[in-house]
């Protein structure tokens, strides 16, 4: 009768290595997590209905312009596409990077990180803003109209990555077709 072989045994140094790499990982989702945060505050600086910083027309200061109600949107979508491909950049920068885990929980951060930045951006409005009438359509006050923009940043993040892995694959591919042609020489 054969007894099976034991699982390998691994050093302590290796145990604390697969433990710091899985505390890294969440420290990494967690930071993405917190950029939610000041991307919510910079929405509500910069977007029509809020400091309006990026247009500074009066007109669309006002919650009550429904002229402004878009661009509020899209001030938020463009942070939301900036924020995603900076993750993808530092996503594949990172050592490890190209692992699906930690590509899966960057997604997942960067939706729980839209929705807080949503959610800050609203808060926002409604402490620092004036009071808003609105009765009339509660898009008066400082809010999100499109909530498909939410989708944004994870998308981005996956995109991006997606689009960094495939030019480092022909980066690749270039050089290996490079030496073998110096190779053949």
């Amino acid at each position: 009768m054969t007894h099976p072989a034991p699982p390998p045994v691994r050093s302590s140094d290796q145990a604390r290595g697969i433990r710091r790499g899985t505390r890294r990982d969440w420290l990494w989702v967690s930071g993405i997590i917190a950029a939610g945060i000041p991307a919510g505050l910079l929405w509500w600086l910069l977007a029509p209905g809020g400091k309006n910083l990026i247009s500074g027309n009066a007109a669309l200061a006002s919650g009550t312009n429904s002229q402004g109600w878009l661009p509020r949107d899209l001030v938020l979508a463009g942070l939301f596409v900036l924020a995603g491909c900076l993750v993808a950049v530092l996503l594949s920068g990172l050592r490890d990077g190209g692992t699906r885990r930690l590509l899966l929980l960057s997604v997942a951060a960067s939706a729980a990180a839209a929705v807080l930045a949503w959610q800050t951006g609203v808060l926002a409005g409604g402490w620092l803003g004036g009071p808003q009438e609105t009765s009339a359509n509660a898009s008066v006050a400082f809010s999100l109209r499109s909530l498909t923009v939410l989708v944004l940043w994870p998308a981005a993040v996956a995109a991006g990555f997606f689009v960094l892995r495939i030019i480092g694959l022909l980066r690749t591919s270039a050089d290996h077709d490079a030496d073998d042609a110096r190779t053949w020489q």
